[in-house]
């Protein structure tokens, strides 16, 4: 399936409002219940650079250093520990073709950006929208640069095809 969506013409854009939208979700969006795009994959680079997580062959490990990290970022690793879905495991992005943090993790950050208005919701879609002040807040704690956050291209795949193929890589 894969291979033929890889040939398929990409859908066309044609509107100014529907490239952005295209670039938005590329960026920042939510996969399931935690953070997906570009911004997701660069914050599990940080984090993995940082110590706080480790990589196994198909999930993420917390590591010690973690466990502090995350609950000086108020967030309870073990009130987390305590939901009833995985916890840290690695979700193949469809747009940066990369792992980002997925679980009941990934999602205790979602949750924790958003109180700390680092990110909001997009009113239309599952783009997340990065504020200003949250610029600022990844670039001090996460060491993330936004000035080359830029949508990848993806050999003109559209996103509903990456979509498509993240979906028959789950079966």
């Amino acid at each position: 399936m894969e291979h033929l969506l890889a040939i398929a013409p990409p859908v066309e854009i044609k509107s100014l409002r529907h490239s952005r939208e295209d670039n938005a979700i590329r960026i920042a969006r939510t996969c399931y219940d935690h953070i997906a795009g570009n911004l997701g994959v660069k914050i599990t680079d940080s984090l993995i650079e940082m110590s706080v997580i480790k990589q196994s062959e198909n999930d993420f490990v917390l590591s010690h250093e973690g466990e502090h990290f995350f609950n000086d970022f108020q967030i309870k690793v073990e009130d987390v520990k305590k939901k009833r879905i995985s916890f840290c495991h690695k979700c193949l992005d469809c747009s940066e073709r990369r792992h980002h943090l997925a679980g009941a993790l990934g999602n205790a950050l979602l949750e924790r950006f958003l109180e700390l208005r680092w990110i909001s919701r997009s009113v239309n879609s599952r783009a997340l929208i990065i504020t200003p002040h949250g610029k600022k807040a990844f670039r001090t704690s996460f060491q993330l640069k936004f000035d080359r956050m830029k949508a990848p291209l993806n050999n003109g795949m559209s996103l509903r095809q990456l979509f498509l193929i993240d979906i028959m890589e789950a079966y």
